[in-house]
């Protein structure tokens, strides 16, 4: 006779062997943030303990022999939410039909190459992403680029698929929100969940604004203004800002490659609360198409503000008071966004 517990375990099991897989991709699959990425996407951490998952891995053809190797690793993992590996260089495969799509590769910066001519690479490669997603995808994927220059990049890929609304398109300055509330966790010296409401403001670079004016902290069972519990004004306004700001250059100088590790757990927090939501009274940091807003941030740019999720849907949170120091933060990062769409664009029909 089963054990209620074992009962509960075996419809567990039959619900997830019922349901539905959905189809989720990565680009770059073969290179570092993927590889601490993948695991976490196949055993459940993003879409649900229940959800089946088919993973899809697109690189660029000199990358195949390191992808069958992590396809490789995928299999040996023995997970039993994925139903399959598809490992592809093709745009035609590797979009089709797709549910969620993370856009984790692109140009990368190497010395001596011009922002310009970055810029324009990661045009092309986004155009023709954004173009696979318009010809191969579900209109209800939810894309979310990684790849910098990130905004823009999310930017050219949702211009590219017209028929796909543009709030499915984000990209992540989660790794900023999460780098955000750490920064003022241990100063306080409470667990990183007791920060609350931080916001990251604009573009995912060092012009970024990392803004703590609305954040609360549990200090040890005490909720109160970030501003007081961390009681020093000018950290908060000086070396918390350029702490965050330029965090992902003082992690490639210690360890001479880029953030992998948690740009995985960042994207991770990202899918998980589209999919899932965001708790009652909290909001979290996300790059969004910027439209009639109520910050004064021009439209056409994907610019990150505080949002709301619920039922897979974003919303800004709006009403936020803004000082004048906030002001001035938000209209730099915002600047440095129209120069790198208009530059862009110059590139987009070319």
């Amino acid at each position: 006779m089963l054990t209620l517990l074992s009962a509960m375990y075996l419809v567990a099991r039959t619900a997830s062997a019922q349901a539905e897989p959905i189809r989720v991709l990565v680009t770059g699959a073969a290179g570092q943030i993927a590889y601490s990425l993948l695991y976490s996407i196949a055993k459940g951490d993003v879409f649900g303990k229940d959800q089946p998952i088919i993973l899809v891995l697109l690189d660029i053809t000199p990358m195949l022999p390191v992808l069958d190797g992590v396809v490789m690793e995928l299999q040996d993992c023995a997970l039993p939410l994925l139903r399959e590996v598809i490992p592809t260089d093709k745009v035609e495969v590797g979009f089709k039909d797709l549910d969620a799509a993370i856009l984790v590769g692109s140009m990368p910066r190497k010395e001596g190459v011009e922002r310009k001519d970055l810029l324009k690479a990661n045009v092309a490669i986004f155009k023709t992403q954004g173009e696979a997603l318009e010809k191969y995808a579900k209109k209800t994927v939810k894309v979310l680029v990684v790849g910098n220059p990130a905004n823009t990049n999310c930017l050219i890929a949702s211009k590219s698929a017209p028929s796909i609304p543009k709030e499915n398109f984000s990209c992540l300055t989660r790794l900023d929100h999460n780098r955000a509330r750490s920064q003022v966790a241990m100063r306080v010296g409470v667990p990183s969940d007791c920060v609350k409401n931080v916001i990251i403001w604009g573009n995912h670079s060092s012009t970024q604004y990392p803004d703590v004016h609305h954040a609360i902290v549990n200090n040890h069972g005490k909720e109160m203004s970030a501003f007081d519990a961390v009681n020093d004004e000018s950290w908060l306004k000086g070396d918390f800002i350029t702490t965050v700001q330029q965090r992902g250059a003082a992690v490639i100088k210690a360890r001479k490659l880029s953030s992998a590790m948690s740009a995985a757990k960042a994207i991770c927090d990202h899918m998980r609360d589209i999919w899932f939501g965001t708790p009652d009274g909290e909001w979290v940091s996300m790059g969004i198409y910027s439209t009639g807003n109520s910050y004064g941030v021009p439209n056409d740019l994907m610019y990150s503000f505080p949002v709301m999720i619920k039922n897979k849907t974003w919303k800004v949170v709006d009403g936020l008071a803004i000082n004048d120091f906030s002001r001035g933060k938000m209209d730099g990062t915002a600047a440095e966004l129209v120069d790198e769409r208009d530059t862009a664009l110059t590139f987009l029909g070319a």
